[in-house]
């Protein structure tokens, strides 16, 4: 069952069952993700869509994106999947734009409204956009994050992820530390708060419980410089047995912490109701090695910000 999570105005928990017991720690080491109700207010929700309705309004589309149509539909394709692998490799320090399949004609121009096509928007909403900074950075998370007894936490990333109604993929079965890999691992947690309901209809978060403690199969690492692909796998991601996961429907405003290890998936959103989300990934810094390739790497302009500053 979801956690109740209420905070006072100065960032302390103010439900009493947290204040006695130490089960949000708990069941997050038991499980390897929990549900916690009310992280946001309606209001807070309602904000952030107002403010990534703008985004989306005043997007330029990149690139790789209006690629003309080509009568040597192999070039084509290479173009478009070097430019769009460059645009997300490049992505850590920025705010770009990642879109469904099939959005797009030969052209380059929408076939469905332009608010309807994007898959995601990352990955560092929470250093530019005010809004997703102030949530990302705010008492509440800070407060949550110190239970959970990280010492030196910085913010690896952000993304506001639209699962579309009726064309939002299915994301399959995976762990986050395949893509954001440390040593040792357990370092990483995910933040991922429903804007809107996340149901079963929508393409809520399905877990397997425990699965966090049997370590990581695959991980995506960088390839040689002026190699193409950009990144690669190294391992195969296992077989999931689906009688094992159970679904995690999440109400407008809460909230799922998610390990770093744990196997989770969401199906794609057949429904016509939207499932917007924004999360983002922490990591505990202290004698903590982030890998060299990964995908995701800090930069001069964009070092991973502390989440307590």
């Amino acid at each position: 069952m979801p956690l109740l999570w209420y905070m006072c105005n100065n960032g302390t928990c103010c439900d009493v069952r947290l204040r006695k017991s130490n089960v949000v720690v708990v069941q997050y080491r038991d499980e390897g993700y929990l549900v916690l109700d009310g992280l946001l207010s309606p209001e807070e929700c309602d904000a952030l869509r107002d403010r990534m309705s703008e985004i989306t309004e005043q997007m330029d589309v990149p690139e790789h994106c209006r690629t003309q149509f080509s009568t040597d539909h192999d070039e084509q394709l290479k173009k478009q999947m070097q430019g769009n692998a460059d645009y997300f490799i490049t992505s850590g320090d920025k705010i770009r734009f990642f879109f469904e399949k099939g959005v797009f004609d030969d052209k380059g121009e929408f076939i469905v409204p332009k608010e309807h096509s994007l898959n995601k928007i990352g990955h560092a909403l929470h250093a530019y956009e005010p809004l997703f900074k102030a949530v990302t950075h705010s008492p509440k998370v800070q407060s949550l994050v110190k239970k959970l007894g990280l010492i030196y936490p910085v913010i690896l990333q952000s993304m506001y992820i639209f699962k579309q109604p009726g064309i939002g993929g299915e994301v399959t079965p995976h762990q986050d530390a395949t893509f954001l890999y440390t040593q040792p691992l357990g370092r990483v947690i995910g933040v991922w708060i429903a804007l809107e309901d996340a149901t079963l209809e929508n393409g809520c978060l399905w877990f397997i419980p425990g699965s966090h403690n049997d370590g990581i199969t695959r991980q995506m690492v960088r390839t040689p410089k002026g190699t193409f692909p950009l990144t690669d796998f190294i391992g195969r991601e296992k077989i999931h047995d689906d009688k094992l996961f159970i679904p995690v429907p999440v109400k407008k405003g809460g909230a799922v912490l998610i390990h770093g290890e744990v196997v989770h998936r969401s199906a794609a959103n057949t429904s016509d109701a939207s499932r917007h989300v924004y999360t983002f990934h922490i990591m505990e810094s202290q004698n903590t090695i982030w890998s060299p390739e990964n995908w995701l790497q800090p930069t001069e302009e964009l070092p991973f910000p502390s989440l307590y500053t």
